[in-house]
């Protein structure tokens, strides 16, 4: 592993990143292919929480955030700071001055596959992080890692600059260069369920908006009145 910090990232435009973000998790995850979703043990450290932005990566050790304070000076407004560690690990990596720090600086959210700490804190200042734990072990400052590299947190490779889009269904990440094209497909999608809304609203069965009734008898689903008794 280099130890090393890359000043000068491509980011993704910003008018993607909000149309990205105001389509939501589900809706980008299936635009993109059901590709790109990290792992569920992420989850917010407040319900409601909700972001975009661009992928700010760090590479640090476990149980130490020496890294990630080295990267609070390569953030930009928009940003979202993403986490991997070299290893497993669930210590409280992130906490409430560390997310003032981030705030000051326009940052949008964390996510990190690791613990963080302050929840109480975090939510009243209205900071969003999403994490593996929530954990109150505290950490050191003595490895050194990486900034602005390609990592994998929860499963996802993140390159710096992708789209990063988390709310309470998780997590996604879209890759810098498909970003216009995903974009698009999720907003057709969302036209089209909004049709499907207002017809299952209506009473439409979606047996048939969907037109299962003819696959599911080929599949070999029978209807009967009722149960026959032995």
């Amino acid at each position: 592993m280099k130890t090393v910090v890359v000043r000068n990232i491509k980011r993704t435009e910003p008018d993607i990143v909000k149309r990205l973000g105001a389509l939501g998790v589900a809706t980008a995850h299936e635009a993109y292919g059901r590709f790109g979703l990290m792992k569920p043990y992420l989850r917010p450290v407040w319900s409601g929480a909700e972001t975009s932005g661009t992928a700010v990566t760090v590479l640090a050790q476990p149980g130490d955030n020496w890294m990630i304070h080295v990267a609070v000076e390569q953030c930009q407004p928009g940003d979202i700071l993403v986490v991997g560690c070299t290893t497993d690990n669930t210590d409280g990596m992130f906490g409430d001055l560390l997310a003032t720090s981030l705030m000051a600086r326009g940052v949008r959210g964390l996510v990190i596959d690791a613990g963080v700490r302050d929840a109480k804190s975090l939510r009243e200042m209205g900071f969003p992080v999403w994490s593996k734990a929530i954990s109150a072990k505290g950490t050191v400052k003595a490895t050194l890692g990486a900034v602005n590299v390609p990592v994998v947190c929860a499963g996802i490779n993140v390159v710096p600059g992708d789209v990063v889009v988390a709310d309470d269904d998780g997590v996604v990440v879209i890759g810098r260069k498909d970003a216009a094209d995903v974009v698009v497909k999720g907003e057709k999608r969302v036209a089209d369920e909004d049709g499907k809304r207002k017809q299952l609203a209506a009473g439409v069965l979606g047996l048939d908006m969907y037109n299962m009734r003819e696959p599911l008898a080929k599949a070999g689903l029978i209807y009967v009145d009722e149960l026959e008794e032995d």
